[in-house]
């Protein structure tokens, strides 16, 4: 799959995100936005996992550690035919396989239970121990948020990763400068995440989170490294959306039908216009 190709599986991603949350309805707006080009590069690059090998024990993991953006991956999963598209639409409703925050006992594909934020990079961390234990070869890639690198469980795993030499584990961190209430730097400043990881041990790099090149490139830095790979990507939170993008105030919201409406044409437009310069 070409560069082009995956800019508008990522559109048709946030198409199938929009119709999913609807309108009247609180969802995670902002952040599952922000993490489209991220899973897209992941999955449909990177990554191996698919429908048929999903249950491999070599199949590569992905842990969404921000827990509260795990919609993204419902839609990746259902577009991966791993669950129905039909069934996107029970999210968050009583008794659904998709909950608000990922639930491994009940939805296929998932691999950690999160949502307690923090916790993903240990969770990953036990992964690739228990791998090196039975001599298995993958990868583990995890999505953390800036907000969540607040915490300091984060860098307590971080120390981990690197002193066992977990060369096979990659963190995404979706950095889209927004956090529930306001401005992440602005409620405890993270900067800077490119030189914290390197002091941690860690190989970093920087690239715009929306551009799937940059993001597949640094992508294919894992296992040809001798260091767990840190990849900060920096994002417009709510990226798609016009009135969404570039503030907190979507961060667990609703939206009008008016608000959906528009949100769709938006998306729409997106792709037809992606769809345009690939048959130019």
């Amino acid at each position: 799959m070409n560069i082009k190709d995956l800019e508008e599986k990522a559109w048709q991603i946030r198409l199938e995100l929009i119709k999913m949350f609807s309108f009247g309805k609180i969802h995670h707006l902002g952040g599952s936005l922000s993490s489209v080009d991220i899973l897209t590069a992941l999955y449909h690059y990177k990554m191996n996992y698919s429908a048929q090998n999903m249950n491999d024990p070599e199949r590569d993991r992905f842990i969404m550690s921000k827990g509260h953006s795990v919609p993204t991956q419902y839609v990746v999963l259902a577009m991966l035919g791993i669950i129905p598209m039909d069934e996107l639409k029970t999210i968050k409703r009583l008794g659904t396989r998709l909950q608000g925050h990922p639930d491994i006992l009940k939805t296929p594909g998932l691999e950690a239970p999160t949502g307690s934020l923090a916790q993903g990079l240990s969770y990953a961390n036990g992964i690739a121990l228990a791998a090196r234990l039975d001599h298995q070869n993958f990868n583990i890639f995890l999505v953390l948020g800036d907000g969540e690198l607040q915490e300091g469980q984060v860098w307590e795993a971080a120390m981990t990763t690197s002193h066992y030499s977990l060369k096979n584990v990659c963190v995404i961190v979706d950095k889209n400068k927004y956090q529930s209430q306001g401005n992440v730097n602005t409620m405890m400043r993270i900067d800077p995440l490119e030189e914290k990881f390197e002091a941690f041990g860690w190989k970093a790099v920087t690239v715009d989170g929306h551009d799937i090149k940059q993001i597949c490139d640094a992508l294919d830095l894992v296992g040809d490294n001798n260091k767990p790979i840190a990849i900060i990507a920096n994002t417009i939170k709510g990226k798609g959306i016009s009135f969404i993008e570039d503030t907190y105030k979507y961060h667990n919201a609703s939206i009008t039908k008016e608000e959906y409406i528009r949100a769709e044409q938006e998306v729409v437009k997106k792709i037809e216009s992606i769809r345009s310069e690939i048959n130019a």
